[in-house]
């Protein structure tokens, strides 16, 4: 799958945005506090935490529930916001959040979750996941839709409760496997004015296989670059195997053209394998995720067990009661038996 933020033109993740110069207390009142406020009511109010490290810090917070983040010190200044930029911090630089001062970094996380904690209190009971997705559950205009996704539909899992489907995921995002990589993979949710439950149940599908290679022991490196131009979903890797992991999700029958779920896999896996994967010329192992069919759908797929079009593959479809079924076609070189029950 690709970077859905930029495949849908949505929004990017929240960045830092870095200006080498010195900053006053005057100045900031006067170039950025000033604006926001005749565009937008922003008012100055007291951080919630304190930074250390030499830095001082502005929290500012807007009429329509906005807020944006200062942080400087005697030669340079960092900013974070979910609204508009000050003209000032136009032509600044954007850095990650790993690329930036530490005390600037965390002070701007604890700040950001603790209102997020506050405007969604149910989200502190899953601190790895709400962390990892922060870039976007405080975007400017992906954190209504984003954590609307887990509240409301269950992060894609069907007949299923929020409570589960967040301690699936909460699991997996406490090994850190993907901590490294999380600008890219948090944005591959988008950030969306609106809940688009098929793209965002398919990027949930990446996190699945991660999961899925995580627990038979792999390491995992996600967006590798081959030789066609395109990027694969994932490199799994341990002492003796290193082989790349392509995921596709599709979606249930009832929202899409195809007479039924077999036909749901079959035409799924074809799309993916007569284009990417037949450019990349072979080697790649298809993950086919059915996780958002429901019980009788995903009982169609399992008793024909159709054929994908591209071997080596694996079908399966998870709970989040963190059981995965499923069945391989052609020689998978990944021990999965830890991770998936295969039914053939």
């Amino acid at each position: 799958m690709r970077d859905q933020h930029l495949l849908y033109g949505v929004a990017r993740p929240l960045r830092f945005r870095y200006s080498p110069a010195h900053w006053s207390e005057q100045r900031v009142r006067r170039e950025i506090l000033q604006p926001l406020r005749n565009n937008i009511g922003a008012r100055a109010v007291t951080p919630k935490f304190d930074i250390n490290g030499g830095w001082d810090t502005h929290r500012f917070e807007m009429a329509n529930g906005d807020i944006a983040l200062f942080a400087r010190n005697d030669g340079e200044a960092y900013w974070m916001g979910n609204t508009e930029t000050p003209s000032a911090l136009w032509r600044t630089d954007k850095f990650g959040w790993g690329e930036v001062p530490y005390h600037v970094s965390r002070w701007a996380q604890r700040e950001l979750l603790e209102t997020l904690y506050e405007e969604d209190p149910w989200l502190e009971a899953y601190p790895h996941l709400s962390w990892f997705f922060l870039p976007v559950f405080m975007s400017k205009d992906g954190r209504e839709s984003t954590r609307a996704f887990f509240r409301e539909h269950a992060a894609g899992f069907p007949d299923a409760g929020r409570r589960d489907a967040m301690g699936f995921f909460e699991e997996f995002f406490t090994t850190g496997t993907l901590d490294e990589y999380r600008h890219v993979m948090a944005g591959k949710l988008g950030t969306s004015d609106h809940v688009d439950r098929v793209r965002m149940s398919a990027s949930m599908g990446e996190f699945i296989a991660a999961k899925i290679l995580v627990d038979a022991d792999y390491d995992v490196v996600p967006e590798i670059e081959v030789t066609t131009g395109h990027s694969l979903d994932y490199r799994a890797k341990d002492g003796s195997t290193n082989v790349l992991v392509e995921v596709t999700r599709p979606q249930p029958p009832g929202n899409r053209a195809a007479s039924g779920p077999v036909a749901a896999v079959r035409d799924t896996a074809e799309t993916k394998t007569s284009g990417q994967l037949a450019e990349h010329g072979g080697g790649a192992v298809l993950f086919v995720d059915c996780s958002s069919f429901r019980d009788d759908s995903w009982n169609a797929v399992r008793g024909e067990q159709p054929d994908v079009r591209h071997r080596p593959a694996v079908v399966y479809r998870a709970r989040p009661d963190g059981h995965v079924e499923g069945y391989r076609k052609g020689s998978v070189p990944l021990e999965l038996g830890d991770a998936l029950e295969f039914l053939d």
